[in-house]
């Protein structure tokens, strides 16, 4: 038997991901979660962020946007961006910053995978900002590449639940997709 709960954003697991934005001529990290992929060609993200945080003023007046996805190494490190304001706090130096063809885009050195984004719309909510924007370019370290492709084995991201703001690693390999279910169709 279900029962019902109050509406709210349960959905497991989320990203906890380190978005970069150049902010008064430095760049700066916030921790965010709401962020998830829009669209495969071309290749789209979105980040909805708190309208009143220090890295949206950054995204706004530059168009640019960077998504980090940090290891479990980090998680100091990234819960830590998510404690301090940037508004207070200058957070430019916790990380190495790199930049790509947007130039106003901090990625995170230490990031095994990185996005840069050009903003292509947002989407107003009553406290939140939502940044829709194409990826540009990804960055990932050889590490943590098979095949061609980041290895999600290998990246060790962290990702988060929300609710009892918890911090969790992936966990074990279960089936590959789009061919486990095949035992369930008929005649196969």
């Amino acid at each position: 038997m279900k029962k019902e709960i109050k509406p709210g954003t349960y959905l497991f697991p989320m990203p906890t991901t380190l978005i970069g934005a150049m902010v008064d001529g430095r760049p700066n990290w916030m921790v965010a979660a709401y962020v998830g992929i829009m669209n495969a060609r071309p290749p789209m993200i979105s980040a909805a962020l708190n309208r009143n945080h220090h890295t949206t003023q950054g995204i706004i007046q530059n168009g640019t946007f960077s998504v980090n996805i940090p290891s479990t190494d980090f998680v100091v490190k990234t819960d830590y961006c998510g404690l301090a304001s940037g508004k207070k706090v200058d957070k430019s130096s916790l990380f190495t910053p790199f930049f790509g063809e947007l130039k106003t885009a901090p990625m995170i050195e230490e990031c095994p995978l990185a996005f840069e984004v050009r903003l292509t719309q947002t989407i107003e909510f009553p406290v939140d900002i939502a940044f829709i924007g194409e990826i540009v370019s990804v960055f990932c370290e050889d590490r943590c590449i098979t095949g061609d492709l980041p290895d999600i084995e290998k990246v060790s991201p962290i990702v988060f639940e929300m609710g009892k703001n918890r911090y969790f690693s992936v966990g074990q390999f279960i089936g590959s997709a789009w061919d486990i279910g095949k035992a369930l169709k008929p005649g196969e």
